[in-house]
């Protein structure tokens, strides 16, 4: 039960990071000085949730780690974060396609977790769904905005969407953490929050006159550590700073 609940957490806290890291990779990018400052804070609601996470994690492990070692210290195949928030940034359209397929489904997420038998994981809960919530407001409006807008902007909104659908299927699958974590009231059934996820996106990509891909072959495998090549060029980044100086601090 204990190795499931750590298991679980980091799930949780990996997606946080990981997604905040590539949205922080937009600061000084994006396309309005107002969208960079709305990125930036975004990210650092995402780094928030991931410490939280990461520090409940440790307290369940004991085993001396802190959440800056569970982020900075860490191996590729040792994250275990969905693939769909590794993929790299590409345009605009690319990022706010993946801020859509991603928050329509931690919003439902976090608000079922507020009810966790963990009382630390649902008071995080209770927070991140709040944040989660403006995160896919900020998404589906620029989705909206760049399907209903040019051919061009809704030609670059489509290709995204087509290209990351295949990846949204791993948000729903439920393996032995988290049947062991349902069983004891810690954590949800992901395969239960598909029709609120599909109905949200659903609705926004027909605002958006936007094709809804087919249901076909989903790529999965990140939450048992098989990853992208994304995150491993993404981590010696993230990462450069602990590991060519070992126990640096501020």
């Amino acid at each position: 039960m204990a190795a499931a609940h750590y298991r679980y957490l980091l799930r949780l806290a990996d997606n946080a990071l990981v997604l905040g890291h590539r949205l922080t990779q937009w600061s000084s990018r994006a396309p309005t000085l107002e969208e960079d400052i709305a990125l930036s804070n975004m990210a650092l609601d995402l780094v928030g949730q991931a410490r939280a996470l990461y520090t409940r994690a440790c307290a369940l492990a004991g085993d001396g780690r802190d959440e800056d070692q569970l982020a900075f210290l860490r191996d590729a195949h040792e994250f275990l974060n969905v693939q769909l928030i590794e993929r790299p940034n590409g345009d605009f359209a690319d990022t706010m396609a993946r801020q859509l397929c991603y928050c329509a489904f931690a919003v439902p997420l976090w608000e079922a977790l507020t009810r966790s038998r963990d009382a630390e994981l649902a008071g995080i809960a209770a927070k991140a769904e709040k944040e989660c919530a403006y995160h896919l407001r900020h998404g589906s409006e620029w989705v909206i905005r760049l399907g209903d807008g040019t051919a061009e902007s809704h030609r670059r909104m489509q290709r995204a969407i087509d290209d990351i659908w295949m990846f949204t299927g791993e948000l729903f699958e439920v393996d032995d953490v988290e049947r062991a974590m349902i069983a004891a009231g810690i954590g949800t059934d992901a395969s239960k929050l598909w029709p609120d996820w599909s109905d949200t996106v659903g609705e926004v990509l027909a605002k958006a006159t936007l094709r809804r891909p087919a249901d076909g072959w989903m790529i999965s495998g990140g939450r048992r550590g098989i990853h992208t090549e994304h995150l491993g060029h993404m981590l010696a980044q993230m990462q450069f700073l602990q590991r060519a100086y070992p126990g640096a601090t501020w």
